[in-house]
């Protein structure tokens, strides 16, 4: 039997996940599990760096594992755990610290963007050595695939780059490179004012949110003020956008039609989104809301994980140690 490929995915409790969150990572990770030996953690080393209330630390993790298992992760095939009870990842980090030069870190996308923004004297030094962190979440696990966007491969590139540095450093072998499997058909998903949905804009669609507040956040979708008489056009309209997003082509097809012959008017197409969007996700918020009360649960399903990646994780921190003469022979 071939054995099959490891993959991981990180994920950054943030609160919950807007439409975005769930059609570009959450669904193709989860996805995953079916060809690949699925590894998923929670980032919560990485979140230390923007949350600083331990209460809300804990909240997050627990809901963000509720959602991976209401949206269909399956912990007998995938393992699902938090990253800080994996701590060698830290040491890992600070090994991998002295092999990597700051010119590298200075050319991370979120460092730059955070200096350009003025943010110089507020970044702290976890966002500037974040790719390193970063690359020891991949590297300690023998990863050999990485989902990412077209706009994160720069993580794979300073992963590999970094674990070529340690190989080369030490003559050996004993980091994995791994590859990106960059998800090429993920649409940009628009959020209500039309950019590109973002909790830092604040233009969300959350679909497990409650039906009231979800359906208030697609009635504030920005349209034109095209009478209701009138026809309008399906093509540069957001709605429609997300429409396609959830819904079936004949239903798709509708709108358009509706859109064009006119006495359709922007409420009638928001409401059919609504609906779509609360048949769809509905049973995924309840399955949620089932899951998230159960803290001993989720707490059995973290651990279970965190045992499934240690013997991995151990033999990859032997041959780090041995190389670099850390620790007893």
């Amino acid at each position: 039997m071939t054995k099959r490929k490891r993959s991981l995915s990180g994920i950054k409790p943030t609160g919950s996940p807007h439409l975005g969150n769930y059609l570009g990572m959450i669904q193709p990770a989860i996805e995953l599990q079916e060809d690949y030996d699925a590894f998923y953690f929670v980032a919560d080393y990485h979140a230390l760096t923007t949350v600083k209330d331990p209460v809300k630390m804990r909240r997050l993790v627990y809901e963000l594992t509720s959602y991976f298992l209401a949206f269909g992760l399956d912990p007998e095939r995938a393992a699902f755990f938090r990253q800080s009870d994996i701590p060698e990842v830290t040491e890992l980090t600070w090994v991998l610290s002295c092999v990597t030069h700051m010119g590298l870190l200075e050319r991370a996308h979120a460092y730059k963007a955070a200096r350009d923004r003025g943010e110089q004297k507020e970044i702290n030094h976890g966002v500037f050595t974040y790719p390193v962190l970063m690359a020891s979440d991949i590297l300690i696990y023998d990863s050999d695939v990485v989902p990412v966007g077209a706009d994160q491969i720069q993580h794979l590139e300073m992963t590999r780059d970094i674990a070529q540095k340690f190989n080369g450093g030490f003559d050996g072998k004993f980091l994995k490179l791994p590859e990106a499997k960059v998800r090429k058909d993920v649409a940009t998903v628009p959020g209500t004012d039309g950019r590109k949905m973002s909790k830092s804009y604040d233009n969300l669609i959350e679909p497990l949110a409650a039906p009231k507040k979800l359906r208030k956040q697609v009635m504030q979708i920005e349209t034109d003020s095209t009478p209701l008489d009138e026809p309008k056009n399906p093509d540069t309209c957001t709605v429609v956008d997300l429409y396609k997003l959830v819904a079936d082509g004949d239903e798709v097809a509708q709108m358009e039609k509706n859109y064009r012959a006119g006495g359709y008017g922007y409420g009638h197409a928001k409401q059919e989104l609504f609906e779509t969007l609360e048949s769809r996700f509905a049973p995924y918020r309840e399955k949620y809301e089932s899951i998230r009360e159960d803290q001993e649960y989720l707490e059995k399903i973290l651990a279970r994980g965190a045992d499934r990646v240690r013997p991995i994780v151990e033999e990859v921190m032997d041959r780090v140690r041995r190389a670099s003469g850390i620790g007893r022979v």
